[in-house]
């Protein structure tokens, strides 16, 4: 349903300046109309990295929750244990990966309180990119967050329940965390934080007197539009 995507909407270079309003919310609608005719979410829209607003949080110990929830826009709160089961119902959930969606592990003996974690980059039908906060083991790794951390999945049916990090302090990929899924961003909410669109071919007019430059720098222009 989506493959159209893969080229015509998502292959964008990593810093340009975001579509206008109106293309953004038609790129929004398209990537997750098709969630509501897909039980397993959308399918892979193809490569490209998209656009990470800094955290507006001044907490000097960052937990994975809130940076989720401003990132992606799921306005789920409560500990990440229980995304997975408030996200019925509210959100659509599926075990494809898509942009802005987030990430639910499993809680485990090393994870009791689980994880999210959101998509902000699609490398293939077995990698993406995360970004997410207090992924560590010490006090250097810990409580700080992390952007376009490589994941794979490593499951025996591609379906990311099974996912491996590459956490830049090793250089490797790490254990395995089992996955509960994907929680993808409500469609209707008009601040949904979706993949720039390709950029817009200026209108044909009469050159007029320069003017100041627009923001060519995606972090400087999410927080404009967000």
């Amino acid at each position: 349903m989506l493959l159209w995507l893969k080229t015509a909407v998502f292959r964008v270079p990593a810093r340009t300046a975001l579509p206008c309003p109106a293309l953004r919310h038609a790129v929004a609608g398209a990537v997750l109309l098709g969630l509501a005719g897909c039980g397993t979410g959308p399918a892979d829209v193809g490569e490209g990295l998209y656009p990470v607003a800094a955290y507006s949080g001044t907490e000097g110990f960052i937990w994975c929750v809130p940076y989720a929830r401003e990132i992606s826009g799921v306005q789920i709160r409560g500990d990440a244990d229980t995304w997975w089961s408030q996200a019925a119902g509210r959100y659509e959930r599926g075990t494809r990966p898509a942009p802005y969606a987030v990430l639910t592990l499993k809680p485990d003996h090393r994870l009791t309180d689980g994880h999210v974690a959101v998509v902000t980059g699609i490398q293939g039908p077995r990698e993406i990119r995360v970004s997410h906060a207090n992924w560590g083991w010490t006090s250097s790794t810990r409580g700080r967050v992390y952007t376009h951390m490589p994941a794979i999945d490593v499951s025996p049916s591609n379906d990311w329940s099974q996912v491996r990090f590459k956490h830049p302090s090793v250089g490797a990929y790490g254990r395995i965390y089992p996955a509960l899924g994907f929680i993808y961003p409500d469609r209707t909410r008009p601040d949904i934080r979706v993949a720039e669109a390709a950029p817009q071919t200026p209108p044909q007019a009469t050159p007029e007197p320069a003017g100041p430059t627009p923001h060519t720098d995606a972090r400087v222009a999410m927080r404009h539009l967000f």
